[in-house]
């Protein structure tokens, strides 16, 4: 008999991946299609880091690392959070993993039990509530809209609140609205989580330095609730650096060592070379990194404006992260032929089939009134497929 496991059953397949999956059968069939779904800088990783890739191999970091990565790394993070963050942790309290995805995994796996109730702001990126799910805790989760700029309120933060709560979620800058949560905003909401001592506050910071203006700021700097914290970071997304796979986690050295032990059970420790081209990347003065980010600006800039020439599409401005996270409510109930456009959902597929541009249902991260458009393109890319969106959604009456 033909059958999974429950927890496996209860997941949900990755939005994202779908999307790009169905954009890539589209473009082995021929069609030119231009594909904004995926998270994921269109950038190469920069030359010093692949050379220190290449060093790794010559000097034979071929053998298993320890479990939670090599000291080098771990240090080059402790130096970073000092450097970048202002914070102090120690090397024990640093995990190294296989990509910020299975750092957030370890995570909810050590500190949630079942029936754990853990608080998710929504727009979520969308492996959130699945691994929540997974781990048998259950997502608490608290709606934004484009008319509110994506953020909660201390007041509704308070009212998600109960004696089950094990663990608050979310990410600044956000996947995926770019939205960005100030000091004083993180500073009423550690306020709120030092009268709840049991609560867990897992900050996801992997787009920590792709921000536009505002500075990003950790929640781990507020010295009553950082006992509390876990920072969960790593280098995909700042150096392009998707494919090398390294994440990693700062936290009390009680949930380092479960994560480490857990760790030693699933995976052991992470590829040994690209841990070697993360501590090269981590330990950069971050030259490379803020060419990338200027590029990210002027898209972001452009496809804002673009985007404003298209009627009934609201969005907020991304002041970080490269997606655009437009409410497109306006387009409900419209049709063109036999096609109605009923949601979110039904508007990716519309332009996917008719305008050949791939972008994510807002389902998938918990608002199904958005689409998720990504700016990790060429500006080339984005003119034309804003111009194929506008005219797609012209046809819709």
């Amino acid at each position: 008999m033909e059958k999974v496991a429950d927890r496996i059953a209860r997941l949900s397949v990755s939005q994202t991946l779908a999307m790009a999956q169905k954009s890539r059968e589209l473009k082995e069939q021929g069609i030119d299609v231009i594909s904004l779904g995926v998270g994921e800088p269109d950038f190469d990783t920069p030359e010093f880091i692949k050379e220190a890739a290449k060093k790794a191999v010559d000097d034979n970091f071929s053998h298993y690392s320890p479990v939670p990565g090599y000291p080098v790394l771990r240090n080059a993070i402790v130096n970073k959070l000092k450097r970048d963050n202002g914070l102090d942790y120690t090397p024990d309290q640093i995990v190294v993993s296989n990509g910020a995805k299975h750092s957030l995994a370890n995570v909810l796996q050590v500190v949630v039990e079942e029936g754990d109730e853990v608080i998710v702001p929504a727009p979520y990126w969308v492996t959130y509530v699945e691994l929540v799910k997974l781990s048998g805790g259950k997502n608490v989760v608290i709606k934004t809209s484009v008319d509110s700029g994506f953020k909660i309120t201390p007041e509704q933060l308070e009212a998600a609140i109960t004696p089950k709560t094990r663990a608050f979620l979310f990410s600044s800058p956000s996947n995926p609205t770019g939205k960005l949560y100030t000091r004083d905003e993180l500073k009423v909401f550690a306020d709120i989580f030092a009268k709840h001592p049991n609560i867990i506050v897992i900050s996801d910071e992997i787009y920590e330095y792709i921000t536009y203006g505002g500075k990003h700021e950790s929640i781990a700097q507020f010295d009553e609730i950082k006992e509390q914290v876990i920072v969960v970071n790593g280098v995909s997304k700042a150096y392009a650096m998707t494919g090398y796979r390294i994440g990693y986690i700062a936290a009390p050295t009680w949930i380092a060592k479960g994560c480490n032990k857990l760790q030693g059970q699933y995976t052991s420790g992470p590829n040994s070379v690209a841990q070697m081209a993360s501590a090269a990347a981590i330990n950069s003065d971050n030259a490379e990194v803020y060419k990338m980010v200027a590029q990210f600006q002027k898209r972001r800039d452009m496809v804002m404006e673009l985007m404003a020439e298209i009627p009934g599409l609201k969005t907020s401005k991304p002041e970080g992260a490269f997606y655009v996270f437009p409410d497109v409510t306006y387009y409900f109930g419209k049709k063109v032929g036999d096609i109605e456009i009923k949601d979110a959902t039904d508007l990716s597929m519309y332009l996917l089939n008719e305008a050949h541009v791939g972008v994510v249902t807002g389902a998938a991260f918990g608002d199904p009134n958005c689409l998720r458009v990504s700016y990790a393109a060429s500006e080339a890319e984005l003119r034309e497929a804003i111009s194929r969106i506008k005219d797609a959604l012209n046809k819709l009456v």
